[in-house]
């Protein structure tokens, strides 16, 4: 009995099929892009997830069936001589191990298949040859003259297989694979003939005039064969930069990505503006030659590099999958360095023969997989909307969010950062939205798929009340903002909130005692406030449950430790509104007490760079309040403010660290020998600043793993860029 579809499961495959091929279509045919690939693959895997589960809504029309779009009226057509595929995509390593387990599994049967013409030696050298299986059963159907069963997952081998057994477990051939546009290279007697786009797969687009404006491609071969090549197109990311600047000065709209460039430009009816974007190649595949091809992938790279073509030269063979999982790992930190977009890697079976007998399915090849780097945007849907107070009483409404992979790691949740954010992008319940996020940036939802929208959604509306707001719950818009906050100011979630930021590393830097430390000191009643963590002793701490000896020791050293604190970090734990990390280290270097810092008055305190009127402002109220002179008296009381600790082994401030002295720095990116506060920490102990904005002002952009939008805006201000291994040169390290 087949199991019942829900109708909004089937509602949803309608709007991912109409979605999925609306936005194909501009960027396949139209070279427009309205949302990013990674957007676009998040969308089809979705909709291949609800096929698989559901077989029987596949039809012949689907995107998942489909292997590329249409060529564009434009450009005369051309028939390709041999079919032209696309991979099929892996997302994760756990893809890649079931991938390498189809290959091996496939070729198993094959050799099956081929041992009831070859006979049994010849069926028991094989399966000695081929590792990691138990042939027994196998071999003995075989030998009763009964061929063993493709597995049900997988498609019938095409017709032309060659029948010849092939030894030796699978290896594997690592590639890189670039974002650019495919391009077919045809050459006659080893002079170029034809070029032409991939279409779809069988037509494709006749581009030769343009694609012979491409200096890499070669005119004439290295002897004359007839050969066809597969290869990649693509703009660097230098040619890119210049391009964006020569439109920029003259009023013209700014190109988007290379990708998209790359495009267009193949597309363009006069040759002369190909040749003007200075286009690249990279070639990586024979589909037809009239010599003998090597018997390896590898083989058959050398063998195009012999015949003068533009190879990428960072291909690995790859014994086990391991190798090629950590092969995708480095290429993940490597690909940004590098001076053309790549978003993956590209596995293949080494051997030809064996490439052979796993042929191909309807959409793509068997040996061969694009196994993608994490994305960066994805789609998913906003399951709720919720509340969540901070540690100043003011509420940030955050999306709850079906959990989805982003940027190698699964997010529930997104931060909309206020009511207008909500308001600009119209996000509601049950929305289908785009997830971004870049290196160690916190997600961000980029926008709605309004047309994925079923009628069922649902406005977010800001409550009157907030249980977390203590008392009667009431909220307000703060005046003049667009944040909003408990009108009660301490109220317990906001006091929760405060003490967990007090321990935190940037503060007081209580390492082991964290949020669920806390939450069970409040709840038993060890503390009301900060202070009286300092006043803890063993034996309160070993009466609560599930709390060892040595966990307890663990946690007064920690306290103990962190009696002494400099005065930024001091200034960081007090939760004073609008006054963050970089604004209290400036605040700590002006003053240097905080005596002084507790009788600064407003024009004094907007008198200091980087601290402006609403700050000041703050800044005096807060301290000008009762209780808050009360905490700050009573954390006086247990812990000693130091001067700021100099980093190990720090050098005197002399020439030999000119470079950092009296300079402005800014992190952006992931760091990946030393974390950010330590870095930062590193430039201020040498004499330098440290900025959480880049501005004209700003010496020196550090640029880790995953930069955003700090690094951008640096290239177009100008200010150096250095890299991670540069900075810890000039910091002596």
């Amino acid at each position: 009995m087949k199991p019942v579809i829900p109708v909004q499961v089937k509602e949803r495959l309608t709007k991912l099929k109409t979605t999925i091929e609306r936005h194909r279509y501009n960027y396949h045919v139209l070279d427009k892009q309205d949302i990013s690939e990674a957007a676009l693959d998040s969308l089809k895997n979705e909709l291949m997830q609800i096929e698989t589960k559901y077989p029987e809504l596949i039809s012949s029309d689907s995107p998942s069936q489909r292997v590329a779009g249409k060529p564009l009226d434009a450009f005369k057509k051309v028939p390709h001589k041999v079919a032209q595929w696309s991979f099929n995509d892996a997302f994760s390593p756990e893809d890649i191990v079931v991938f390498d387990t189809r290959v091996k599994r496939f070729l198993q049967n094959r050799v099956q298949e081929t041992t009831l013409d070859t006979g049994l030696d010849s069926a028991i050298d094989i399966a000695i040859d081929i590792t990691d299986f138990d042939y027994t059963k196998r071999l003995s159907r075989a030998v009763k003259g009964k061929s063993y069963p493709l597995d049900t997952d997988l498609d019938k081998p095409i017709d032309t297989l060659s029948s010849a057994p092939v030894k030796g477990a699978p290896t594997y051939v690592c590639e890189l694979k670039i974002d650019g546009l495919k391009i077919v290279l045809e050459y006659q007697k080893g002079i170029f003939v034809r070029g032409a786009t991939r279409g779809d797969g069988k037509v494709g687009e006749d581009v030769t005039e343009n694609v012979r404006t491409i200096e890499s491609v070669p005119l004439t071969l290295s002897r004359p064969v007839d050969i066809i090549v597969e290869g990649e197109a693509y703009m660097s990311k230098k040619v890119f930069k210049v391009l964006n600047s020569e439109r920029e000065k003259k009023g013209e709209p700014v190109f988007a990505n290379p990708r998209n460039v790359t495009a267009g430009s193949i597309r363009q009816l006069d040759p002369r503006i190909v040749a003007e974007r200075r286009l690249s190649t990279f070639i990586y595949d024979v589909a037809q030659s009239s010599e003998s091809v090597p018997e390896t992938q590898d083989g058959e790279l050398a063998y195009l590099r012999e015949l003068g073509f533009r190879v990428n030269p960072y291909s690995q063979v790859c014994a086990t999958v391991d190798e090629v999982i950590s092969y995708w790992k480095i290429w993940q930190k490597k690909a940004p360095k590098e001076d053309y977009l790549i978003d993956g890697a590209v596995i293949k079976v080494r051997d030809k023969k064996q490439q052979e007998m796993l042929g191909y399915t309807g959409k793509a090849p068997r040996f061969g997989i694009a196994f993608k780097f994490p994305a960066e945007q994805v789609t998913t849907v906003v399951e709720d909307i919720v509340l969540q107070i901070g540690r100043t009483g003011v509420l940030t409404p955050v999306a709850h969010l079906k959990p989805v992979s982003v940027a190698g790691s699964t997010v529930s949740r997104a931060t909309l950062h206020n009511e207008d954010e909500i308001k600009r992008l119209d996000v509601r319940i049950g929305d289908t939205v785009i997830l971004q996020k870049a290196g160690d940036v916190i997600p961000d939802i980029v926008s709605v798929l309004t047309e994925m929208r079923t009628g069922r959604e649902k406005p977010y509306v800001f409550p009157k009340k907030v249980m977390a707001c203590g008392g009667d719950g009431g909220i307000e818009r703060i005046p003049g903002q667009v944040a909003w906050r408990c009108v009660n100011r301490n109220s317990e979630g906001e006091q929760k909130r405060r003490l967990y930021h007090c321990v935190s590393k940037k503060a007081f830097d209580m390492d082991g005692v964290g949020p669920k430390i806390i939450d069970a000191f409040l709840e038993h009643g060890l503390i009301t406030n900060f202070s009286d963590v300092f006043t803890l002793k063993k034996g309160d701490l070993l009466a609560l449950p599930r709390f060892a000896e040595k966990s307890v020791d663990n946690i007064l050293f920690a306290i103990e430790k962190a009696r002494e604190v400099t005065l930024a970090r001091f200034i960081i734990s007090l939760s004073i509104p609008q006054v963050g990390e970089e604004t209290a280290h400036d605040l700590a270097k002006h003053f240097g007490t905080i005596e002084k810092l507790m009788q600064a008055k407003v024009e004094e305190l907007q008198s200091i760079y980087g601290v402006g009127d609403i700050v000041a402002e703050s800044f005096v109220s807060w301290f000008g309040d009762a209780d808050n002179k009360k905490l700050v008296g009573d954390l006086l009381k247990q812990v000693k403010i130091s001067a700021e600790k100099k980093i190990a082994g720090a050098i005197s401030i002399s020439v030999k660290n000119s470079a950092v002295v009296g300079k402005t720095f800014v992190f952006t990116g992931s760091m990946t020998t030393l974390d950010r506060d330590s870095a930062k920490d590193m430039v201020r102990a040498l004499g330098g600043e440290v900025s959480g904005s880049v501005s004209k002002e700003t010496d020196f952009v550090v640029a880790g793993e995953s930069a955003g939008s700090k690094l951008e805006k640096a290239e177009s201000l100008g200010v150096k860029i250095v890299t991670e291994e540069q900075f810890l040169k000039m910091v002596g390290k």
